[in-house]
């Protein structure tokens, strides 16, 4: 058996793969919630570069909220993992040198409050998905759940991230320690004046004095974000095969597309790693970018979920083999998404479309869709809903949208019990086209897979 990737064994590991920065050396500055396999596949990587190119204290410190193995893992690695890049052609495998520690947050949340108060972190990032913010979709205001309502108004130790947040600004506001950014790394619309109004509507709900509340006013910036990387589930053929690249064996190894994005407002009042000498686009605006995402990847990755899940492929890019879908899913883009918003100067949603359907046929991305159509109704309205009520506003018939629509509730139906799920599974795709509109036939491309 291969020893475990860790200091120790980094002499092992090729030249080429090793961290970009000495690993351990790199004083913490960053606190992220949410540490799973795509912050670790993307802000852990833009974060190493940057230092890397520029330097500076910005170690991440990251906190599981509830899962224990994973910090088990990096703990028994010196807080070290790789992340390899899938292509059809290659793959690329790098250890990841960002990680200063790492913390449980469910057994040991006081621990995350006196990070959040520490003045050494300026910054906390958040990968939480979209359901942990405790905020009703379609209003985005707080809408808690016992064990918030009871970290809101309680003096217990919290147990949700809302509580995590809204305990770790007032330590933070009563030990002095200085202004502090906090940044939704999540696909929620508007994610910085989302997550700005949560920690606003928490600190009103738990009646906190208005001292404290003044300080997060001027001290506590909430910029947007977009991301964006594929990251699928770690398999064991991903172990396997990062254990041969590397010599050594990595138990928090994880696997991502080639392609990553990410786009910041920059609003950092106690400064920030330099991310865009990490390729990070710092923005005053991110919001055009988050519809082009949300709307154009985001939505077409769930169109593809759904449909593919119904007719019963597996993966995602099994299920663009589909005869007709990458037409269908091209109309999608260019008759009701690409008219649903402004997108950011001098890009084209149409094009992006056909550089989203390329990634998505990465075959080595073995994204299941399952993985992709779960908690539809948390990501379908910044995803699919928001365009239909934008095209409708316009005057038009959204149609390939309200597919997308009606394939999540044939798919949620068909879960409902195994019976559904079968019936659904073996006769959706053979009626599919013969029960399309007369009035609005399929494309011509239908029967074929296109690459128009």
């Amino acid at each position: 058996m291969a020893m475990r990737l860790g200091l120790g064994t980094l002499r092992q590991v090729p030249v080429e793969c090793r961290p970009r920065i000495r690993p351990g050396t790199v004083p913490a500055g960053i606190v992220h919630l949410g540490l799973g396999a795509f912050h670790r596949a993307h802000q852990a990587v833009y974060t190493e570069a940057a230092v890397a190119e520029a330097g500076g204290d910005w170690g991440i410190v990251g906190v599981a909220p509830r899962s224990t193995e994973v910090i088990g893992r990096l703990a028994e690695q010196d807080n070290l993992f790789s992340v390899t890049s899938l292509s059809n052609d290659a793959a690329r495998t790098h250890v990841v040198g960002s990680l200063a520690g790492v913390c449980h947050a469910a057994s040991d949340p006081m621990a995350v409050v006196a990070l959040l108060a520490d003045p050494a972190i300026r910054v906390v990032t958040l990968t939480v998905t979209e359901k942990a913010y405790q905020m009703d979709p379609a209003t985005g205001r707080l809408r808690p759940d016992p064990a918030v309502a009871a970290d809101l108004v309680g003096d217990g130790p919290p147990a949700t991230v809302p509580g995590l947040l809204v305990r770790g600004l007032i330590a933070r506001a009563r030990a002095g320690a200085g202004p502090i950014a906090l940044v939704s790394c999540d696909n929620l619309p508007s994610n910085g004046k989302r997550l700005h109004g949560l920690v606003t509507q928490a600190l009103a709900y738990g009646g906190t004095a208005e001292a404290l509340v003044a300080w997060v006013n001027d001290n506590v910036a909430f910029p947007g974000t977009m991301v964006d990387r594929i990251v699928p589930a770690t398999t064991a053929e991903t172990l396997a095969t990062v254990e041969r690249v590397l010599g050594v064996s990595d138990q928090a190894a994880v696997a991502a597309e080639p392609y990553q994005q990410w786009v910041i407002e920059d609003d950092f009042p106690a400064g920030r790693p330099a991310w865009e000498r990490a390729g990070a686009v710092l923005t005053g605006d991110a919001s055009p970018w988050e519809r082009l995402k949300l709307r154009s990847l985001n939505g077409v990755h769930s169109a593809i979920a759904y449909l593919g899940a119904l007719a019963g492929r597996e993966m995602i890019a099994e299920a663009l083999e589909i005869p007709g879908m990458s037409a269908m899913l091209r109309r999608f883009v260019a008759e009701d998404v690409a008219g649903s918003f402004t997108p950011p100067d001098g890009v084209s949603v149409v094009e992006y479309g056909d550089s989203v359907l390329e990634r998505f046929a990465n075959a080595a991305i073995r994204h299941r869709t399952i993985q992709v159509a779960m908690d539809g109704s948390q990501k379908l309205p910044q995803r699919v809903l928001h365009t239909l009520v934008d095209r409708r506003a316009a005057g038009a018939s959204p149609r390939w949208g309200a597919l997308v629509l009606a394939a999540w509730m044939r798919f949620v139906q068909g879960r409902a019990t195994p019976a559904s799920r079968s019936r659904w599974t073996t006769r959706w795709p053979s009626g599919f086209a013969r029960r399309w509109p007369t009035a609005n036939p399929p494309p011509r491309a239908w029967s074929t897979r296109s690459s128009a």
